[in-house]
């Protein structure tokens, strides 16, 4: 029975990492918040999946901003200990 159980948890997916555990990773690691556009931002920049938001508009009320190098790097950090990229 532990080997079923073993190979059965082996091959159950990971969960799904959402922008407010990667908010609460940087918060609590580098002292500091960051936007959930800061975050799609860095995805963006590397190339990860986007998916389309319910609520997104044609056109942009503000031009994109970009992040600080420094929370580009904890952003990228937080993706890396989520094992997202």
């Amino acid at each position: 029975m532990d080997a079923i159980a073993e190979r059965a948890k082996k091959y159950q997916p990971k969960p799904k990492i959402t922008y407010k555990m990667i908010q609460e990773y940087v918060e609590k690691k580098y002292g500091f918040k960051v936007h959930t556009a800061h975050i799609a931002e860095v995805k963006r920049a590397l190339g990860l999946t986007m998916y389309d938001a319910p609520n997104a508009t044609e056109k942009l009320k503000q031009p994109w901003k970009r992040p600080s190098k420094e929370k580009a790097e904890a952003i990228t950090e937080a993706l890396e200990h989520f094992e997202v990229i």
